[in-house]
């Protein structure tokens, strides 16, 4: 379990809505961010977002913000975005070059 003095300390997961450090050369890298959203279109907060390289293995995974914001720092290519809600999941493809790669992923029920 996760205690407040473990966040204050950098144990948790980076704030996904913080802006993108200014030491991040977007020449040189490549982000994946967006929102997660609902099927009427209210940001999903909480939703686990998984980033799945082209032969659909698991890479990483993040926790949307309050604001159902995600941020992957990957290599350009291509990727598959998984959302998984309380809301409902959702996928979208993704061809990701250096700079930044803004998304929307939505989620519906099954």
């Amino acid at each position: 379990m996760t205690s407040p003095s473990n966040i204050a300390d950098g144990c948790a997961a980076p704030d996904q809505s913080a802006p993108i450090p200014a030491s991040v050369d977007l020449q040189k890298e490549t982000v994946i961010t967006g929102t997660v959203t609902s099927a009427e279109g209210e940001a999903v907060a909480g939703a686990y977002v998984r980033l799945l390289d082209s032969t659909g293995e698991f890479t990483a995974e993040v926790v949307t913000s309050p604001q159902g914001v995600f941020r992957f720092f990957a290599a350009p290519g291509t990727w598959t975005l998984r959302a998984l809600s309380r809301s409902g999941n959702g996928e979208l493809a993704v061809d990701a070059t250096r700079g930044v790669n803004e998304v929307g992923l939505s989620v519906a029920a099954a």
